[in-house]
């Protein structure tokens, strides 16, 4: 049965506690990541989501007196491990935030800026990456005729289809999602979601959303946090009708949250 073989997890998280400081904002989070499909993180405000999805990446590296404890393996390679290059670890595990957040420069370099860190300087690859890019983000077509304007003239669910193929543009693995469409309006968020469901055919997809309606109608799986406990994680279909946890039903009923 698929998701019993490690093969088929692109992340095993392990006995994980997260501290900031004195709190502990994460508390014995045990659970694995299919590499394929869309995985959401639902639950009420400040219950741990954002935190967890950030630990995926290392982004939590950027907080003072933020301390882990257990295993976040990565096809079975612990990355808060010593040896492991952060730098390369973002590449791989590409990130959305809640805000659209384009570079202040225009649409062609905001896509070609993360491979020419890495290294491409060849400007007949450079536009062959921001093209598929673009493309790869379904954006491409209304934004062709104006590669050299400003990103920041793009309405918000365009810039926020920028920042994803901003993302694309390294080649990532997994693409962390922290309530992407949250900051725009339906149309705006049909089209990510519509996007979300042709990238996760290539993509391990994580994401936090405050919308129980939007888990339910992109997501394959869906884990369910509550004051920084994982209470349950299953099918999506399976945690919506039928939870094997009371808090579960409780939360998606709606009596707390």
């Amino acid at each position: 049965m698929k998701g019993n073989f490690m093969n088929d997890y692109k992340f095993s998280i392990k006995n994980m506690n997260l501290f900031y400081g004195d709190f502990q904002a994460l508390k014995n989070i045990n659970i694995d990541l299919n590499k394929e499909g869309i995985t959401a993180l639902i639950g009420p405000s400040g219950c741990g989501k954002s935190t967890f999805l950030k630990s995926l990446n290392r982004m939590n590296d950027l907080v003072e007196a933020c301390r882990i404890e257990g295993e976040i393996l990565l096809d079975g390679a612990d990355i808060y491990k010593n040896s492991i290059d952060v730098y390369q670890l973002r590449k791989r595990v590409g990130m959305v935030f809640q805000k659209p957040n384009p570079f202040p420069m225009n649409i062609y370099e905001n896509v070609a800026y993360g491979p020419k860190t890495h290294g491409i300087k060849d400007k007949a690859k450079l536009d062959e990456i921001v093209e598929t890019s673009l493309k790869g983000a379904f954006i491409w077509n209304e934004v062709k005729d104006r590669l050299k304007s400003s990103a920041l003239g793009l309405s918000g669910g365009q810039q926020q289809r920028l920042c994803i193929a901003r993302a694309l543009a390294v080649n990532p693995e997994v693409l962390l999602m922290d309530e992407p469409t949250s900051a725009l309006d339906p149309i705006a968020t049909s089209k990510i979601e519509d996007l979300m469901q042709e990238l996760k055919k290539k993509y391990t997809i994580v994401i936090v959303t405050h919308s129980m309606q939007q888990a339910a109608r992109i997501s394959d799986e869906t884990a369910f946090f509550l004051l920084g406990e994982l209470i349950e994680k299953d099918l999506t279909k399976k945690i919506f009708t039928t939870p094997f946890n009371k808090k579960t039903e409780d939360y998606i009923t709606g009596r707390f949250g």
